[in-house]
C-alpha cells in the first residue's frame, strides 16, 4: 500500500500505555504513553508524541532522536554532560548510542523525530545520489535544463564543436563533482565545482 505524498496530523492526541523499561527506572513510578503520527515509506523515520509522569530514569537510544519538549520539563544528565533542566521549545538531539538520566520533575510531552542511522557506506552512497539528483533534477522530478557552455574566448571555437563539448564536458563535470560532493560542504563544492568549470577537466 503506498503512502500519501503529504500527511497532517495534531499533537492533542489520544495516546495508548507505552511502558518504560522496569530495569531503567531508577526513582517513582513514572507512567509512559504514546502515538505514532507517521512515518517513512522505507520504515527508517518516524515522528511520535510521548508523554510521561514523574520520576527518574535511564534512556539508552539505539536510533538518532530529535526531540521539541511540548509540556513541562525535565533534567538530563549523560556522560561528560552534568544535570540540565530543559523545558517548553528546548530541542534536543540524542544520537544513537546516547546514554541519558531523565529526570521528570511533575510531566513532560514531547514531540520525537526517528531516524534509523545507516552504515557509512550506504550513508555515502545514500549521499552521492542524492547530490546526482539535485544536480540533474529540478523540484518536481523534472530534467534540468541543459547547462551552457561559457563563450568561448576570441571566437576560436565553432558552435558545433562547443555545443558537443558542452554537453560532453557537462556530465563529466557532473561525474568529478558527484565523487567528491560527500566529503564538501556546500561553500566548497562550489568552489570546486567552479574550479573544474575553469580548467575544464576531461
Amino acid at each position: 500500500m503506498s503512502l500519501a505524498l503529504v500527511e497532517t496530523a495534531h499533537c492533542n492526541v489520544d495516546l495508548k500505555p507505552s511502558p518504560i523499561e522496569p530495569s531503567w527506572i531508577l526513582e517513582g513510578n513514572p507512567e509512559a504513553r504514546s502515538r505514532e503520527l507517521s512515518t517513512s515509506a522505507c520504515g527508517t523515520t518516524k515522528t511520535v508524541i510521548w508523554s510521561c509522569t514523574e520520576g527518574k530514569f535511564n534512556w539508552y537510544y539505539d536510533v538518532d532522536e530529535t526531540i521539541m519538549i511540548l509540556e513541562g520539563s525535565i533534567v538530563l544528565e549523560s556522560e561528560g554532560m552534568p544535570p540540565r533542566r530543559y523545558g517548553v521549545g528546548d530541542v534536543i538531539l540524542f544520537r544513537d548510542g546516547a546514554h541519558v538520566k531523565w529526570h521528570v520533575e511533575s510531566h513532560v510531552k514531547k514531540i520525537a523525530f526517528f531516524r534509523q542511522t545507516l552504515p557509512f557506506g550506504l550513508g555515502y552512497a545514500v549521499r552521492a545520489i542524492n547530490k546526482l539528483k539535485r544536480m540533474v533534477f529540478v523540484p518536481g522530478g523534472r530534467l534540468s535544463a541543459p547547462q551552457q557552455d561559457p563563450a568561448p574566448l576570441y571566437g576560436l571555437v565553432g558552435n558545433s564543436t562547443r555545443d558537443a563539448a558542452a554537453a560532453r564536458f557537462s556530465w563529466r563535470r557532473k561525474a568529478h563533482v558527484l565523487v567528491a560532493a560527500p566529503f564538501l560542504d556546500n561553500l566548497n563544492l562550489a568552489a570546486f565545482d567552479g574550479f573544474l568549470a575553469l580548467v575544464q577537466i576531461t
